[in-house]
């Protein structure tokens, strides 16, 4: 009979495969071509992935096979992070949907995952590109299929598609010039192939654990389950009491007497020796008395339940009291002052994220149910962000759409043109027209020897300033950066300059390059502004 691997090996290689990604990510983030500091491919991944062992982590161990493909395709969507987040997500969700009619991996059964893999990540992608990511799974599906189509034993085809998979990677450079130019490979490729060979070494033995076993592997009693209790408004007590007892003596049932003559709304649930009790009890000391002469104790928690439903009370008031508008604003923005200007504009709900840490699909879908409106729109402000928030509107219970938006400049120049008046659609399509007029300039300083977008070198530490993506300028210094940015915008012609000034680049150094700007281009009005953004002393957009 063919070898083949069960569910339980699957769930704990698919913990060693995230473990393997984590540790190094750094090494992932590094091929970044982009010498700024935002390359985030392999955190992106790393986090996508480390929310689907976190979302399986818990499960039973009688859970059916259907609820833990759905808890991994639900958990690396909602911690998807970035383009290359999003991509991994929709990976790992063709392998589930690729494998339902088989109960263990075999080679059969790889095939099968991956070809709905390719099918469903290409389609996440409007424009497939060669020499990324897709190429990489692709690939390495192709050695999937040859595998089972040689009747080969599933350690075998593990092999060859581990193999195919770091061949693959090493053969991007060839379909990106950029890559070749740089001398390194695709980073997303890459993150991949390290996914399939931790897993795939896992399976197969070759790597000592790592330590991220499941509870539902293990062969382990399932854990207490603690349950949120709400139930507090009409209880004649004041306090709710809930915590853990350890303990090998305790008589569940003389408990629960117990816990009647205390309070209401009395449980004790579990078995020895783990049990989980909830009261509402205006004697707390009295009731942990009881249990403490039983056993150990931990995780207790006492609200006042008195104080908790008067401070619900005035929040649903507070939020009964917003007025809904027709239509909301949901935005992505680095740094309190960028976040302040949004709002200022009618953004309602600001996301904390951009260049070092893009926000997760879970995050944007929060943030947009948060807004007091039927229909939301979603500015992204980054090119990496833009799959997630159309993953979160498509998701979203509102209708909700997203104006692709790359920089917070081009937020800004949207929201000026939004009418209350109009419907979302006339918005979106108002808010889009305007992106392709704002010219954005930023400024950073260089982690890497690279090169400029005419081939000039380019050494770690220089003051680089990058024009609507393409590195321009090559400088000593930030404002250098900035005057050699505005000739290539050909600012002469501009009528408005909004600076955005970072979280590092002080007040002083501000003022003095509003001056030098005003200077050299009298005729441009100047709106400087603290961004307060991380890692960019400078953002600026003409119009």
């Amino acid at each position: 009979m063919p070898k083949s691997y069960e569910l339980m090996d699957i769930l704990k290689a698919i913990a060693s495969a995230s473990s393997a990604l984590s540790e190094r990510k750094e090494e992932v983030n590094r091929l970044n071509v982009f010498p700024v500091p935002d390359g985030d491919t392999g955190t992106n991944m790393s986090l996508t992935v480390e929310s689907v062992v976190n979302n399986i982590r818990t499960l039973s161990p009688d859970t059916p096979r259907a609820d833990i493909r759905k808890a991994i395709v639900t958990g690396a969507l909602m911690g998807a992070r970035g383009n290359s987040g999003v991509i991994t997500s929709q990976i790992l969700r063709g392998f589930c949907e690729g494998s339902p009619e088989y109960d263990a991996l075999d080679t059969e059964a790889l095939n099968a995952a991956f070809e709905k893999a390719v099918e469903v990540a290409f389609q996440a992608v409007r424009k497939p590109v060669e020499g990324t990511i897709l190429t990489v799974l692709r690939d390495s599906a192709g050695a999937a299929k040859q595998a089972y189509e040689d009747a080969l034993e599933i350690d075998d085809a593990l092999e060859a598609v581990v193999a195919e998979a770091y061949a693959s990677v090493q053969r991007t450079p060839e379909f990106l010039p950029v890559l070749k130019e740089n001398g390194v490979v695709d980073a997303g490729g890459f993150g991949l192939a390290i996914l399939f060979d931790a897993f795939s070494a896992r399976l197969m033995g070759k790597a000592a654990p790592t330590g991220e076993d499941f509870a539902i592997a293990a062969g382990t009693a399932p854990k207490v389950e603690i349950e949120q209790i709400n139930d507090w408004e009409g209880s004649e007590f004041r306090y709710c009491n809930e915590f853990l007892v350890d303990s090998d003596t305790l008589d569940a049932e003389e408990a629960l007497d117990f816990l009647a003559t205390m309070g209401d709304c009395e449980l004790c649930v579990g078995s020895t020796p783990k049990f989980k009790v909830h009261v509402h009890s205006n004697h707390p000391d009295q009731v942990l008395k009881y249990f403490l002469d039983c056993g150990q104790v931990s995780e207790v928690h006492i609200h006042n339940m008195d104080l908790q439903s008067q401070e619900r009370n005035e929040k649903l008031a507070q939020e009964a009291a917003v007025p809904k508008k027709p239509i909301g604003f949901v935005a992505v923005a680095p740094g309190s002052g960028n976040a302040e200007i949004l709002k200022s504009l009618g953004v309602d709900v600001v996301v904390s994220g951009g260049q070092t840490m893009n926000p997760s699909t879970k995050d944007l879908l929060e943030a947009i149910q948060r807004v007091p409106s039927d229909s939301v729109i979603v500015l992204p402000n980054n090119s990496n962000i833009i799959m997630a928030a159309n993953t979160a509107c498509d998701m979203a219970e509102k209708d909700c759409a997203v104006v692709p938006t790359k920089t917070v400049p081009q937020a800004v120049s949207a929201m000026f043109a939004v009418n209350e008046d109009a419907s979302l659609e006339e918005n979106v399509e108002a808010m889009t027209e305007p992106l392709s007029d704002v010219k954005t300039g930023e400024v950073t300083t260089a982690i890497k020897d690279s090169k400029d977008a005419h081939g000039n070198p380019i050494k770690e530490g220089d003051v680089i300033g990058i024009a609507d993506g393409s590195i321009e300028a090559v400088t000593d210094s930030v404002e250098d950066a900035v005057m050699k940015l505005l000739e290539v915008f050909d600012t002469e012609d501009a009528d408005t300059l909004m600076l955005l000034a970072g979280e590092d680049y002080t007040q002083d150094a501000l003022d003095a390059l509003v001056e030098r700007i005003e200077e050299a281009y009298p005729d441009i009005e100047v709106d400087p502004q603290r961004g307060e953004q991380p890692l960019y002393p400078i953002i600026f957009s003409i119009e």
